[in-house]
């Protein structure tokens, strides 16, 4: 299956729906995007939607293949045209966007001593989870 992310208002994404792959093939059998957006577009009235991939995170493909856009699209997602990237919302207002992974990031790092930790804003500190 390929997803497509529908792209609304400030490139938000308002929807990620999924078509069969066997839709996007051309008349060799390879697959294209615009194959697929010609077929939303044409099924749902709607024309703004850009392909995204379920297997990429941080623009690693996890099954090895090559990574689309940096990350699978998800409702609240922006679409990045520059990066050609979909960005996930910001977690919290003092985060930085990794410009790699298009990933939002703590400006302090998550210990690394096996313990569990929850960010906290008010003094930009990872704090220990009582168990």
């Amino acid at each position: 299956m390929a997803s497509f992310a529908k792209i609304g208002l400030n490139n938000k994404v308002i929807e990620v729906l999924s078509v069969v792959n066997e839709v996007l093939h051309d008349s060799n059998g390879v697959e294209q995007e615009s194959i697929g957006i010609d077929f939303l577009t044409k099924l749902t009235g709607y024309p703004v939607w850009v392909k995204t991939s379920y297997n990429t995170k941080g623009g690693v493909h996890k099954l090895g293949g090559t990574p689309l856009r940096k990350n699978h699209a998800g409702i609240g997602y922006t679409y990045d045209e520059t990066r050609d990237a979909f960005i996930p919302p910001k977690s919290y207002p003092s985060w930085i966007l990794n410009e790699f992974t298009c990933l939002w990031e703590a400006p302090v790092a998550y210990p690394t001593d096996g313990e569990f930790y929850t960010w906290n804003e008010s003094t930009l500190t990872w704090d220990i989870v009582e168990v």
